[in-house]
């Protein structure tokens, strides 16, 4: 069956690799029909992904049919549509009984720390699968994308009437604005560029979007917007270390910060000025969980998320070679790539 891999940074194959085998107790053989490219995907064929390995089967944005179940498997069955929650975790570990599954001791995510969905066929454990009925197999490729931001919005814990700030525009930045509307929070968004704040005026409908210059110009627009409060949750889903280090200034008095981005450099702010003087809470948001999934199914199902924005970019598996580092350039207005696998 066809696969991509990662060989190096810089350098995706195609190729053919064995058959899967038959699923075993507690299992799902799935086969692939689409793959949602990432800022994870980006990172790691630059070279800057932190936790990705070398060669290595890339996607984990998936939208899956069920072909056949192992002994025991009960929540899905051949046929259905399922999103894919990519992150395996051990189930026995502290974290893991403590209901952080995003956090196992030993996790490995596909396509990330092990082969991922880029193939044709692939088996994986069947709780990682939840099916619907009703979304189209773009749609639930769509749906971890979602749970990211859900999650990192659920660890600010915005509440109704809280300015919230979102720096970063890009795919994971726009799924925290999605639940940062659904928390009744006021919405506001900072990117450098002017598209993508073009995008979310127009397709996300934020209360307010400001324009980064690098000149202070920021904080001033920012306390306009607050009437001089500034923000009380800031979300950064940049993954630059500069501006994660730079967010801190951005946070109101007893704020909260989140960091859903990912950077390998070091992330640096004076303490006593900004972090105990206005006692911000520093937090972390990785991965997500299965009650993500689960809720933004639902939230899709219903209609009150609107996936039909999101997708920009459309590639066979053969075109997405050639067209991958197009996709890095900021002029191709990339907001979400989906490869068709099958």
């Amino acid at each position: 069956m066809k696969a991509i891999v990662l060989e190096n940074p810089g350098k995706f194959v195609l190729t053919e690799t064995r058959d899967p085998e038959a699923p075993r107790a507690g299992e799902a053989l799935v086969r692939v029909h689409r793959v949602g490219i990432c800022g994870t995907d980006y990172s790691g064929f630059l070279g800057k992904m932190p936790f990705f390995t070398y060669p290595l089967i890339p996607g984990h944005e998936l939208g899956v049919e069920v072909i056949a179940v192992g002994d025991g498997v009960e929540n899905v069955k051949p046929g259905d549509r399922c999103a894919v929650e990519p992150y395996m975790n051990c189930g026995t570990c502290p974290p893991c009984k403590r209901g952080s599954s995003n956090c196992c001791e030993t996790l490995r995510v596909l396509g990330v720390m092990m082969d991922g969905g880029m193939r044709e066929r692939f088996v994986l454990s069947a709780r990682k699968l939840h099916p619907s009925s009703k979304l189209t197999l773009e749609q639930l490729a769509l749906v971890e994308t979602l749970a990211i931001g859900r999650h990192a919005v659920n660890r600010g814990n915005p509440q109704p009437g809280e300015d919230v700030l979102v720096i970063g525009a890009g795919p994971i930045g726009l799924s925290a604005l999605e639940f940062v509307k659904l928390s009744g929070a006021r919405s506001i968004v900072l990117d450098l560029n002017e598209q993508r704040l073009d995008f979310c005026k127009k397709f996300m409908r934020v209360d307010e979007t400001v324009l980064a210059t690098g000149d202070g110009s920021e904080l001033d627009r920012l306390k306009e917007l607050t009437r001089g409060a500034l923000p009380t949750v800031v979300i950064d889903a940049t993954g630059s270390n500069k501006s994660m280090s730079a967010a801190l200034n951005l946070c109101g008095f007893t704020g909260r910060l989140v960091f859903v981005g990912i950077t390998q450099q070091e992330v640096s702010f004076p303490h006593a000025p900004v972090m105990h003087r206005r006692e911000l809470t520093l937090l972390a948001s990785r991965n997500a969980l299965s009650s993500d999934f689960t809720r933004i199914i639902k939230l899709i199902e219903d209609g009150q998320i609107d996936t039909r924005p999101w997708i920009t970019h459309h590639a066979s598996m053969e075109q997405m070679i050639g067209e991958f580092p197009a996709w890095l350039k900021p002029e191709s207005r990339v907001i979400k790539a989906i490869v068709e696998v099958t």
